[in-house]
């Protein structure tokens, strides 16, 4: 006798389950039987074709009971289709919704998207805005110039002579603890009255200019005062420069000595520790002073460097790299007899924020040992540069060696690398306090154009570590006019709170001599900045007639992104510039290269293709665009969801030209369907005021609940999150202007208007004669372009938590790019607690988009969709996917699921995982999700975000002593001689320093707020998502595991992004073969390896023009130093004061070249 197939909810009695034949072996065995000896049961997964599995499902020795047939489950997945499409066609409204646009034809147009025009007129109007800046900037640049020339330096100038606004007086007053309190600064400061200004977010003076000077230099000195002196008459230009152009924001004056001049005035953004911001490490000054680098870096690691040497060493090199942007490429290396390099990097690379990363956490490792072997590091670092093989800089070449000292002069090496056109500069640091001849180093620099620096300590390193800077612009300044070009730089956070900008920058150089006749000055003065606001970038561009999926980008000569929608760094909370960036003792190793927080001193540095997911089209069309071509390409490429959970196969359409006068490229995309958009004409004004009607509160009880997009409609409307308040506030201004207002944007005005009373007319004619409640639904919405989301009725209001900007929300996007209905279960994590099933408010959001065909012009202006009651419709899914007729049968025997296109619960047979949907189906069912990948049903895709934020690793337990300080044993206190050492003396140093400025050297327990390293930092997430594979077809399939063995079903439900599955239940859980990650994980390892992405770089082009030589540069200053042997008066009177506690008065920590003097 047949015995009937089971079903979803039905169990059927009969003998035990070991009945069921096992394909391939005969019977299953038993669960006392033995398994031939094959090791442990691991998952096999078999896929049978539907014929040959037929005959085992109904198998002879399966008399008790056998799984569905093929053509039953195929029956219950019809059934379920067309249950699915019959509550969408009589509650989402698709066609009455066509029918209504045309009923209404007159009251819009059907306008057109033409790609190449629309990309050449944004890409016009983004080089007007940087033109206008770009004449600010030679304003200025030739104003500095002139007034330096004519300026007359002063050597006995005093504080007290000098009058002008100290941006950090009013910060550093209220600070008891701050360094001028503690000397009773005699700057004459003024005190200024500020007025908020929204275009800078700031509260601002328009009458005066701000300096803001950095904490290790003294500002009383002859230095600074000769450079405040001159650049007061500034202030005059900057003040003409805003009379000419109102839409300026920040005009900055970075001098070389590390004084900072801005306009218009504002109190300085002071952190809660130490601030530590100079100008000079700025990205937009690094740019503007010396063209692209390349630079290898060589530290002696022989035994004869101290351990407290060694730790100033390490944290000089990340000081080093930190001068560095992503124009140059870099290479560290460590030597002793033998060099090698201290990474995994084996040549140069550039050094972009990844990179440099790198080598600061390789460099921590360094361990000193062996003898010193000059000739071995330079020869090392001379083939580096050498290497014509890899992407380079090709512009200034140098090599920067850090050692203790040594007699060699490895004159051999350079004879044979470098002389006599000597095309590489040397740059030699003395570090740590010795009693070494420093000759040979002095002479390895001035042989080869080059400087010589000493680092006795930690005050030293910071500007000994950014003044080749100097020397590199040297070959600028001889090229005059020719190397006075503006440059704009990448993306990255203002200082004062502007968010996200690019940086126009133009070099300001020394026109005076040294006397009659004399050769010119060869210093650069700084560089000069202004400021654009990427959102003044932004609002060039059109916002709504590309659709919820179209855009404008931009991408500069590195790849890297100035616009893209996907653009979304991690900014800082509040704070200060670079709070506690560097000397803040954090490990017990000293002075370590603290990572980067979310107060980025870096530009932000998105690549295109990683701001979008990754492939050979756009690799082409990146490379096209850094090349400065037009282009157009259609291509069929993979979209990542606004919520990040999903990822759909789409048409796109790729725009792209060259920004005339800048680095800087400009794309457009645009889906087929936004070729064409709807714009309103309601020249009706009684028509305008009757469906402004329908926004009203009052009228949301009959006609459903409207959210309105938080748009920008006009310029007075006071914008709000909650989006009650924005309708209340939005309904206040209506009444007072009306939609042709000119200070309003009518485009928005009217197609809000429009949609509302096409939305009203839909529930009018479908929504309100329904019962919802008879096909267990909880809402009807539709949501348009113009702006309004319409949920009905109105008290499903209450559990909308859809975005109320329609191009913000992820059911709207997807619903546009995919066809059919898209199922969108609740959100739910694994960390977070199941669904609660009470008062029916779990709904699973069903959506498509409505396609209108005019005049032969196809478009998608609206999605329309359903709220199904979740408990209510797993219960009617327990029947049609069955041969069941009641739901109040048993059911137990077989696993049914619905799972969407992400691999994402949605429905189930089985009430103990109704709380479960929304979960990514391996939390749910890890084996049969992993047989369903290893089938093709699905696909992985894995990608970085390089933009995220993560919580900071807990720091170990360092003890109570000061952090990473160097602590003497009792045997160097009972010898004598280690008193008169080097490392006595440079202790006292760190110790001295450490009282003049104790809140870097404090240890602070709590590590309450204003500490980076309790904050959170940059990282780098891995993201998997899956999509539906090419598997499109009903397949069964077994997984085969022993004993755990199970059977199952799977089929794609048609016109929906919905698999169907059949399965059995889970005998045991001995066969997990693996578990399917799809949350965000970290990368440990800052992403995919960066060894292995170095050996193929992407596409890039660095600047144009470079300047590294020039016949007429003086190289006869090359620095002069000298050991500084400690005396045993000096220690005996430092010793002294350090046990009264006495910090004496800081001495001028300028340092300055001879020649800066004028």
């Amino acid at each position: 006798m047949a015995v009937p197939a089971r079903t979803c909810g039905a169990s059927r009695p009969g003998p035990a389950r070991t009945a069921l034949p096992w394909p391939g072996r005969g019977p299953r065995p038993g669960p006392g039987a033995r398994r031939p000896p094959s090791g442990p049961p691991r998952p096999l997964l078999l896929l049978l074709p539907p014929l040959l599995l037929l005959p085992l499902f109904a198998a002879p020795g399966a008399s008790a009971y056998s799984f569905p047939q093929q053509h039953t489950m195929q029956h219950w997945a019809r059934r379920l289709e067309q249950e699915i499409d019959g509550v969408m066609r009589i509650f989402g409204g698709v066609q009455q919704l066509r029918e209504i646009y045309k009923d209404n034809r007159n009251l819009f147009e059907v306008q057109e998207n033409e790609p190449q025009k629309l990309v050449e007129k944004v890409a016009g109007d983004i080089e007007s805005l940087l033109d206008r800046k770009v004449q600010a900037l030679k304003r200025l640049a030739d104003a500095a110039e002139n007034f330096q020339k004519a300026h007359r330096w002063q050597d006995n100038i005093k504080e007290e002579d000098i009058l002008y606004y100290d941006a950090k007086a009013d910060a550093e007053l209220d600070d008891p603890e701050s360094e001028d309190v503690e000397r009773g600064s005699k700057a004459s400061t003024l005190r200024l009255d500020f007025v908020e200004d929204s275009n800078f977010k700031n509260k601002v003076n328009y009458s005066y200019t701000a300096v803001q000077i950095p904490t290790d230099i003294y500002k009383g000195s002859t230095v600074i005062l000769n450079e405040l002196n001159w650049t007061e008459a500034l202030e005059n230009v900057f003040i003409e420069n805003r009379r000419q152009d109102p839409t300026l924001l920040w005009q900055v004056f970075g001098s070389a000595t590390g004084v900072t001049r801005y306009y218009p005035a504002t109190p300085w953004r002071a952190p809660k520790k130490i601030d530590l911001y100079d100008v000079r490490r700025r990205p937009w000054y690094i740019q503007g002073a010396s063209s692209p680098k390349d630079m290898v870096i060589i530290v002696d690691v022989s035994g004869s460097v101290s351990g407290l040497t060694l730790k100033l060493m390490k944290t000089s090199v990340c000081e080093m790299l930190d001068t560095l942007s992503d124009d140059d490429y870099v290479n560290v290396a460590s030597f002793n007899e033998k060099a090698q390099p201290v990474s995994c990097f084996t040549h140069l690379v550039q050094a972009n924020v990844r990179n440099k990363k790198v080598f600061k956490e390789a460099v921590q490792g360094m361990v000193a040992k062996g003898t010193t072997g000059y000739k071995a590091g330079f020869e090392y670092a001379f083939d580096q540069l050498q290497n014509s093989n890899i992407t380079r800089a090709n512009c200034n070449k140098m090599i920067m060696m850090f050692t203790d000292g040594g007699e060699d002069r490895v004159q051999d090496v350079f004879e044979k690398y470098n002389w006599p056109n000597r095309t590489v500069r040397v740059f030699t640091f003395s570090v740590g306090q010795h009693n070494y001849d420093v000759t040979p180093l002095q002479w390895m620099a001035c042989a080869n154009k080059g400087y010589y620096f000493e680092i006795p300590s930690i005050g030293a390193i910071r500007i000994n570590t950014q003044e080749y800077l100097d020397v590199l612009g040297r070959p600028m300044v001889l090229a005059g006019k020719e190397a006075k070009q503006v440059q704009w730089t990448n993306v990255y956070e203002d200082a004062l709170g502007l968010g996200l900008v690019v940086t126009g920058t133009l070099p300001v150089f020394n026109l005076t001599q040294d006397g009659p006749g004399e050769k010119k000055n060869q210093l650069i003065l700084g560089v000069m900045g202004i400021d654009v606001a990427l959102n003044d970038i932004k609002r060039l561009t059109p916002n709504y007639t590309l659709g919820a999926n179209g855009y404008v980008f931009a991408i500069d000569l590195n790849g890297y992104v100035l616009l893209h929608p996907n653009l979304k760094p991690q900014v800082s909370q509040g704070g200060g510039q670079e709070e506690g960036k560097l000397y803040r003792m954090g490990t017990p190793d000293f002075l370590p290269c603290l990572p980067q927080t979310t107060n980025f001193r870096e530009p932000v540095t998105l690549d295109f293709l990683d701001a979008e997911l990754e492939d050979e089209n756009k690799e082409e069309i990146r490379r096209s665009m850094i090349d400065g071509n037009k282009g157009h390409k259609q291509i069929r490429t993979l979209v990542k969801s606004l919520d990040e959970r999903y990822v759909d196969e789409v048409m796109r359409n790729y725009t792209w030209v060259p920004i005339r006068s800048t680095n800087y490229s400009l794309g457009l995309v645009l889906p087929p369907y936004s070729t064409f958009y709807l714009q309103a004409n309601l020249s009706d004004q009684i028509l305008q005021v009757k469906y402004f009607e329908f926004l009203l509160p009052s009228s949301f009880e009959s006609e459903g609940h409207v959210f309105i997009a938080p748009r920008e409609y006009c310029k007075d409307l006071n914008a709000s999150d909650n989006n009650t308040e924005f309708l209340k506030n939005f309904i206040e201004l209506m009444e007072k202007v009306t939609p042709d207002s000119k200070q309003c944007n009518n485009f928005l005005l009217h197609n809000l208007i429009l949609d509302t009373g096409i939305t009203q007319q839909l529930v009018e004619r479908v929504w309100r004669d329904q019962d919802l409640n008879t096909y267990s639904l909880l809402a009807v919405f539709a949501a348009t372009d113009g702006g309004i989301t319409r949920v009905f009725p109105n008290k499903a209001a209450d559990d909308w938590t859809e975005n109320p900007e329609p191009f913000n929300a992820s059911f709207y996007r997807r619903s546009l790019d995919n066809h059919g209905y898209v199922f969108k279960p609740p959100h739910q994590d694994a960390l977070l607690r199941p669904l609660e099933l009470e008062n029916d408010t779990v709904g699973i959001l069903v959506s498509t988009a409505v396609e209108l065909s005019l005049g032969g012009r196809t478009l998608r202006p609206a999605v329309v969709g359903v709220k199904l009651d979740l408990e209510a419709w797993a219960e009617k899914f327990k029947v049609l996917a069955s041969n069941r007729t009641h739901q109040d049968q048993p059911q137990k025997d077989l696993l049914c699921v619905l799972i969407d296109d992400g691999g994402f619960l949605v429905l189930s047979n089985q009430n103990h995982q109704w709380d479960q949907v929304g979960r990514f189906f391996s939390e749910v069912d890890a084996n049969l999700m992993l047989a369903l990948y290893n089938n093709s049903f699905y696909t992985r895709k894995e990608s970085y975000d390089y933009q995220a934020a993560c919580a900071p690793q807990p720091p170990g337990n360092l003890g109570a002593a000061p952090r990473g300080v160097f602590v003497p044993t009792i045997a160097d206190f009972l010898n004598l001689a280690w008193w008169t050492s080097a490392a006595a003396w440079s202790l006292f140093q760190q110790l001295l320093y450490g009282l003049i400025y104790h809140s870097w050297f404090q240890a602070d327990p709590a590590e309450a707020e204003g500490n980076p390293e309790a904050r959170e930092s940059s990282c780098v997430m891995k993201q998997t998502q899956y999509y539906f594979g090419s598997v499109n077809a009903s397949y069964n399939a077994i997984i085969d595991c022993g004993n755990c063995s199970r059977l199952f079903h799977a089929q794609r439900l048609t016109n929906t992004n919905l698999l169907f599955v059949v399965a059995e239940k889970p005998l045991c859980s001995q066969c997990e073969g693996g578990r399917l990650l799809q949350k965000e994980t970290h990368c440990p390892a800052d992403g995919p390896e960066q060894c292995e992405l170095v050996q193929r770089p992407r596409y890039r082009r660095g600047p144009h023009i470079c300047f590294d030589y020039n016949a007429t540069e003086d190289t006869s200053d090359c620095g002069r130093g000298a050991s500084f042997p400690p005396s045993l008066g000096v220690l005996v009177s430092l010793q002294l004061l350090l046990l009264l506690g006495l910090p004496p008065r800081p001495q001028p920590q300028v340092h300055a070249h001879a020649s800066r003097r004028v």
